[in-house]
């Protein structure tokens, strides 16, 4: 979902009252769950609300904030809310409250308001960026901010992305990794000094990398470091049939295997499917497979979302295709 998107699903409270619906009316429709007050004076439809994932979910809480943002204000949306703006993921986490940060140096978040969280740091003017309008902290800030609060799965799915934005060539599948270390760099020298979360900031920024596609493959490569695996080759080139390359997710050499995060809205999301049924990619898959594990002589190991509810888990389903680290 984008901002405008989430702009147009809004209906202020000036809205309904046009639409006919009546104070008394308005709160009956909260109650009864057909509407979801999302900020003060704005709400959505409770079904747009639950069928949107947590990103799109606080967009709307953060376009609905941004209505009621007076026009010289100083506050600009930061951490979680400005990662959102970025398009970066939320991984198993979904926000109650908006972020801003002030003007203040003080690292006090303001309490008492249950629907905006106020940061109050001095955000420099050249961290300071327009998303559709919205005044939010540049890349660098948000990642150096976003990690140091975050779970380890959420931070390192957040750099990765981040990285992914500025290093990544989808057309050439190629990862520049000069500018991945420069925005590393500047991600660095935005983290303070014997802050709070620093040094677990600095090991996730250390270990982003940009050709992760999906949070479940950053995830999965956190896991596999945590379990005691050699760092993996990511993005895989293997010839296919017809001159096509195949790419596999992780070249697991340590173990002699292939290992693939599934992430499963291939099979099911519309934008993905791109006009093909949930079989044909079923069967793509499969030739997919059968072809790389013919040619190259390596066991294809594959997981899902359900097995990184922890490292765990991960090592579990690994251990179902014979595959440990240290064999």
């Amino acid at each position: 979902m984008l901002l405008p998107d989430a702009r147009a699903m809004l209906r202020s409270r000036r809205d309904l009252a046009r639409a006919g619906l009546s104070g008394r009316a308005l709160a009956a429709e909260v109650n009864a769950g057909a509407l979801r007050r999302v900020g003060r004076g704005w709400y959505v439809a409770a079904g747009t609300w639950q069928a949107t994932y947590a990103e799109g979910r606080h967009l709307l809480r953060i376009a609905a904030a941004a209505e009621r943002r007076p026009p010289t204000s100083s506050l600009v949306f930061s951490h979680c809310s400005a990662a959102v703006l970025w398009g970066l993921p939320l991984f198993r986490t979904e926000p109650r409250r908006v972020h801003v940060s002030g003007i203040h140096a003080n690292g006090h978040v303001a309490a008492g308001d249950p629907l905006v969280a106020r940061h109050e740091v001095a955000v420099p003017g050249h961290d300071i960026v327009e998303i559709d309008g919205i005044p939010c902290t540049s890349l660098a800030r948000t990642v150096a901010d976003t990690v140091r609060m975050a779970s380890e799965e959420a931070a390192i799915a957040v750099a990765d992305a981040a990285i992914r934005l500025v290093a990544w060539d989808a057309t050439e599948r190629s990862y520049d990794t000069a500018t991945a270390e420069a925005f590393r760099a500047g991600v660095r020298a935005r983290l303070p000094r014997g802050g709070r979360g620093v040094v677990h900031a600095r090991a996730i920024v250390e270990f982003a990398d940009g050709r992760a596609q999906l949070p479940g493959e950053s995830v999965s490569r956190w896991y596999l470091s945590l379990l005691g695996y050699a760092p993996p080759r990511l993005q895989v080139a293997i010839p296919g049939p017809s001159g096509r390359d195949y790419f596999v997710d992780f070249g697991l050499d340590d173990v002699g295997a292939w290992g693939e995060f599934d992430g499963l809205g291939k099979y099911s999301d519309p934008a993905m499917l791109a006009g093909r049924t949930s079989a044909d990619v079923m069967i793509d898959e499969k030739r997919r497979e059968d072809w790389i594990r013919g040619t190259t002589g390596r066991p294809f190991a594959r997981w899902e979302l359900g097995h990184l509810r922890s490292p765990a888990a991960l090592a579990a389903r690994l251990r179902s295709f014979h595959l440990s680290p240290g064999r």
